[in-house]
């Protein structure tokens, strides 16, 4: 018989919240021993699928010819459109724009047309790559000035999504009154997820038409329901499970509905468990990225550098089918105002419609676009004012009566950006860092080096809720064994991001039992249904809280017993580590346990939670659109080669908000990943496809994510340990999207050193990501403009 082990401290439980507890499967990690799907042992006559995918970006299917296909080894089955017995669509929103199949038309260069399943997945490939299909290529909209033009032409923008437009204030007015005015426009790149497990989905055929599912999903019911729809079932006779997910970064919420849904389909037809997983040149061909963007702005401000007017267009390459464009864009003009308070503001989103893959979520869902677009203008103003951009900052940041209301008419509450900054600025010693990166450029300056330098300090205010309403709620399951030992399930997905912890954390807290007395299970919709996708880093206050309220039922059964058994009050039961107090006496967990089980009380209980106080009327353009704010602020330098664009982080301070941590060093370690991939994103990583369509950045040879070469030399982060002053988990707050906007201190950085060369008079006017490539363009340029102002001298 188990027999647990309590903590040696009897005043605190072990691995409880606000501890630094190791990740779940971090050991298992290391080892080699955590179980992905591709590493579970094969069902019995286990076949392979592959996907067949098209040569053309966008035209009109003229013949299919599959008989190699059908006739090479090892082949048992070819799928195509006309084998759904369901509907051909796995699209996330109500548009029905994303066939499983492309059928009669392809819309972008990689769509799936057919599959091939096999005997070993080596055949399945080989058998693919027979087919002879032959289009007729109609014209293809690439990019996003490709689609502007075409809509000229046309008269209207041909649009996947409704656009969204959010106003205050009388902006035309106040735009024509301000003293000066800026109007530019930047480009920004989009970004691969590049999760180290690829997409993959195992179906095994059960009884009655019934499908059991493995897939690598942030969203297990979408896979259930998409999945139900293309076979012509119910719900409950599809069931998904995922135990953990080797990364997804948003590319796993919707992404995972097709290669589910020809697995099971596969599995039904065939009568044998079909498992699906592409190669990474596939999947980075057949699935969506994050949504590379143009934006187009207008400021108006006075000479101190104080914003009167913001007037920004958003454009965003959003593939050929909605997904979750409609939904990212809209996330880019909610935060669009970053940490600073716009007197008078239009904002407007151009989600265009273009023909490639669909893009669709990844951290930070839009966010972090229209984060950027905030600190484009700030860098703006700062240049043209002559001042230091963290001034300018300042000036501009949210504060007080008549200057709290965001352009989506939600209330600044609690607002940390001016406390963060300082401490920030004060401990990463900024300014004196500043005088010296400036006195040091302007001697490379005049002694002709190669070398520049540059800083910024950037903040970040990052919305916490799902903009859908109804996406906030969450269920779970708890149960109580015999011996004491607990169960929990709920609807949330682990994809590294230690979400199963911080739940087991907060279990182990509710029951004051040692977290080694809590046993995490398997997400599956057959025990938690209707879950909403492990997204918007909401997965802990949602799903923290579900399991919280399964606790407190089981926990006040136990009471209600207690108190009846033995005649006391409610208040003489008390749960401490380890044991419970009744009346005078203390009873060991596992004993209390079992009294209660023995008088037939029930030990297990759903639980479920949806968030108070958040409502959004998206046609208006007002409500309050998020539970609370988190809150940060990075300080990062560099240093560039003026001769070959190269550069390298030099040092990265970063304080965060992330309320009362429920696990600090769980924390630390999503702060940290999410810097380096948005660091990623807005210096290395570069998507690029060619004039046929085809993405030509497809492998680890064509796309640099970063390395560990890559992070910076001197790397600080702290927590500012402040709680929620929102009733959250614990007063905790979210960490898995807001870093990311950190890394955007590093773009200002080497637009800081590149800005050097024309003694910071010139603004630089640097893209992301600023490649080595881009920063050499930048160089040249700059130093261009010096000699231009210089009378062609210099």
């Amino acid at each position: 018989m188990h027999k647990p082990v309590f903590a040696a401290n009897r005043d605190q439980v072990t691995g409880g919240v606000y501890q630094s507890t190791r990740h779940d499967s971090g050991h298992k990690h290391v080892a080699g021993e955590a179980l992905y799907i591709d590493d579970m042992p094969e069902p019995a006559g286990l076949l392979h699928a592959a996907l067949g995918l098209s040569h053309c970006a966008h035209g009109l299917i003229k013949e299919i010819d599959l008989s190699a296909v059908k006739d090479s080894p090892g082949v048992e089955l070819v799928l195509t459109a006309a084998d759904v017995p369901g509907v051909n669509d796995v699209s996330p929103s109500n548009h029905h724009d994303d066939p499983v199949f492309a059928e009669g038309k392809v819309m972008f260069y990689g769509q799936p047309i057919f599959a091939v399943i096999a005997r070993t997945r080596n055949e399945a490939r080989l058998a693919v790559a027979k087919a002879k299909i032959t289009y007729e290529e109609l014209p293809a909209v690439l990019d996003i000035a490709a689609a502007r033009k075409d809509g000229q032409k046309s008269g209207s923008l041909d649009l996947v999504a409704e656009p969204m437009s959010l106003n205050r204030g009388d902006l035309d007015a106040a735009m024509a009154a301000a003293p000066r005015r800026i109007k530019r426009s930047m480009n920004l790149g989009g970004q691969e997820h590049f999760y180290l497990e690829s997409h993959i989905a195992l179906a095994v055929p059960g009884e009655d038409g019934d499908v059991t599912l493995y897939s690598s999903t942030q969203h297990p019911s979408e896979i259930q329901h998409a999945v139900a729809h293309v076979l012509d079932v119910p719900s409950n006779a599809i069931t998904c499970e995922i135990r953990r997910m080797g990364g997804g970064f948003g590319g796993k919420e919707t992404q995972g509905n097709i290669f589910a849904a020809i697995a099971a389909l596969a599995a039904r037809r065939t009568g044998q468990a079909v498992k699906l997983r592409p190669d990474r040149d596939d999947d980075m061909v057949a699935t969506g990225k994050r949504h590379d963007f143009v934006i187009d702005y207008e400021v108006g401000f006075d000479d101190e550098g104080h914003i009167l007017a913001v007037d920004i267009l958003f454009a965003a390459r959003c593939g050929f089918s909605a997904d979750l464009s409609g939904p990212v864009t809209d996330r880019a003009l909610f935060h669009a105002d970053n940490a600073y308070f716009y007197p008078a503001v239009r904002l407007n989103a151009q989600p265009l419609r273009t023909h490639t893959v669909s893009n669709t979520a990844f951290r930070g869902f839009g966010g972090p676009q229209g984060a950027i677009g905030a600190e484009r203008l700030i860098e703006e103003v700062a240049y043209a004012t002559g001042k230091d951009p963290l001034e300018i900052r300042k000036l501009n940041f949210y504060g007080g009566p008549g200057r709290d209301l965001t352009p989506y008419h939600q209330t600044v509450e609690a607002d940390l950006s001016a406390e963060i900054i300082a401490k920030l600025e004060a401990s990463s010693d900024y300014q004196a860092r500043r005088a010296e990166i400036r006195a040091e450029n302007a001697r490379q300056n005049a002694q002709g080096g190669v070398f520049r330098r540059g800083i910024a300090l950037t903040p970040v205010k990052f919305g916490i809720s799902f903009t859908n309403s109804w996406q906030n709620q969450a269920g779970a399951l708890v149960n109580v064994y015999t011996d004491g030992s607990v169960s929990v399930n709920h609807g949330g997905t682990e994809m590294g991001q230690g979400l199963y912890i911080k739940v087991a954390q907060v279990v182990a807290q509710a029951f004051q039992i040692d977290l080694d007395m809590v046993k995490i299970t398997p997400t599956t919709t057959a025990k938690v249904p209707n879950t909403s996708p492990t997204a918007a880093s909401s997965g802990t206050d949602l799903n923290g809280m579900a399991a919280l309220n399964a606790c407190n039922n089981i926990k006040e059964r136990m009471v209600a017993y207690a108190v009846e058994k033995h005649g006391i009050p409610a208040d003489q039961v008390e749960f401490l580590p380890g044991r419970v107090r009744v009346g005078n006496r203390e009873i060991e967990w596992p004993d209390f346990v079992k009294e209660v089980y023995s008088n037939r009380i029930q030990l297990s209980s759903s639980g479920f939670y949806r968030t108070p106080d958040i409502y959004w009327d998206r046609k208006a353009g007002r409500g309050r659109a998020f539970y609370y704010y988190s809150y940060g602020a990075a300080a990062s330098e560099v240093t560039i080669d003026t001769l070959t664009g190269e550069y390298r982080v030099e040092r990265v301070d970063i304080l965060h908000d992330v309320g009362a941590s429920l696990n600090p060093a769980i924390d630390i370690g999503q702060i940290e990943g999410g810097f380096v991939q948005g660091m990623g994103w807005l210096t290395t990583e570069e998507l690029w496809w060619d004039n046929k369509g085809r993405l030509r950045t497809h492998a680890p040879s064509t796309y640099k994510i970063p390395v560990a070469s890559d992070r910076p030399r001197i790397f600080n982060i702290d927590l500012l340990n402040k709680p929620n002053h929102m009733p959250s988990i614990h007063r905790s707050k979210a960490v898995g999207e807001p870093p990311l906007v950190l890394p955007v201190s590093v773009l200002h950085a080497l637009s800081d050193a590149v800005a050097s060369i024309g003694d910071h008079k010139i603004f630089p006017d640097l893209d992301a990501p600023a490649t080595p490539e881009r920063v050499l363009f930048a160089v040249e340029a700059m130093r261009a403009k010096v000699r231009e102002r210089s009378g062609g001298h210099g």
